[in-house]
């Protein structure tokens, strides 16, 4: 199946920017659409609820206004991550702003919901839920939602086990509907190879955290830009689920990275620090495997071209390659 136009015809590059807790705000949404590509943020980052109203309003009539003064490079769509997991006592009302403006896509963390998914509908809008398995993939287009978001192992945050070959081909074997690879992708070449691998999209957060526009501490950025992918520690403390973190900022919190505790999954606290006083997000900075190629701190602009050079040179050299392969099988059938 085809990716639905709001995916397809608005890009210059096939990439979402993952919604990233606390860090995402108007101005790197902004950013990213501008430049081309899907630019998104957690509705929970606006605090209080009345802030969304404004967040959506802002970015709603900014990317229109550009759109208006640049009818030869029309701003990608935004997304919204909607958390659907039961302590997210703000769902319902979060979700009537994603109707009210008509939130061109909406992403759906911790659990698929139907009514979710129909809400979105209602209007014309995308949904696409992130999972961690096959499993999991499968509950959530039995409960509605139009794409998938595999989260592989190495990405940040929130993440996964699975290698992201395994992980897309089990999905591919039954879904033909858009897919959007996350796990480690820093780089224009990466994003061609989650599409050799059969995703439609990639999904990048953590360079987009080393970015002017992302609201992140200025430690934080520089902490990405000194670490590579042996810096990064899988856990669940900090928040009962799974995800990967900056182990320097762990070690800044007190905390011992080898000898950390386990926590209880059933008791979910986002942004809480388990049983420690260090805060998910605030102290423990969560990060993924592919920062290693990541050097500065440049506008999301500039990333985002430098993403799109980096595609289109691996493209040319991918093809450079097939085309060689094929001379060279001609010559040997001759």
């Amino acid at each position: 199946m085809a990716l639905p136009p709001v995916l397809r015809d608005r890009l210059r590059l096939p990439a979402i920017g993952s919604p990233l807790f606390i860090i995402s705000h108007p101005a790197l949404v902004i950013a990213q659409c501008t430049a081309g590509v899907v630019g998104s943020f957690p509705s929970l980052n606006a605090r209080p609820l009345s802030q969304l109203d404004e967040w959506l309003a802002e970015i709603t009539e900014t990317l229109a206004d550009w759109d208006r003064k640049h009818p030869d490079r029309p701003s990608a769509p935004f997304a919204v991550n909607q958390i659907v997991h039961k302590t997210n006592n703000r769902l319902e009302e979060d979700l009537q702003l994603c109707v009210k403006y008509k939130v061109p896509v909406v992403i759906t963390s911790l659990g698929a919901r139907t009514e979710v998914n129909d809400a979105v509908h209602s209007y014309g809008g995308v949904t696409l839920h992130d999972v961690i398995d096959d499993r999991f993939a499968r509950k959530a287009i039995e409960k509605g939602a139009d794409g998938l978001i595999p989260v592989a192992a190495g990405a940040g945050g929130h993440a996964g086990t699975l290698s992201p070959f395994a992980l897309v081909q089990e999905i591919r074997a039954w879904f033909d509907g858009p897919v959007a690879l996350s796990g480690a992708i820093a780089t224009g070449r990466a994003i061609l190879a989650a599409q050799a691998m059969g995703a439609d999209l990639a999904y990048i957060g953590s360079a987009f955290i080393a970015t002017q526009e992302a609201r992140a501490s200025d430690g934080y950025k520089q902490m990405i830009v000194e670490s590579g992918a042996s810096d990064i520690l899988y856990t669940n403390l900090f928040t009962g689920v799974h995800g990967n973190y900056l182990r320097p900022s762990v070690v800044a919190a007190g905390l011992d990275p080898e000898n950390l505790p386990v926590s209880d999954p059933s008791k979910m606290n986002f942004g809480s620090g388990g049983n420690t006083d260090a805060k998910a997000w605030r102290d423990i900075w969560g990060c993924g495997q592919g920062i290693g190629v990541l050097k500065d701190v440049p506008p999301a602009g500039v990333l985002i071209e430098r993403l799109i050079a980096e595609y289109e040179q691996a493209q040319a050299e991918l093809a450079a390659k097939t085309a060689l392969v094929r001379r060279a099988s001609a010559a040997q059938a001759a």
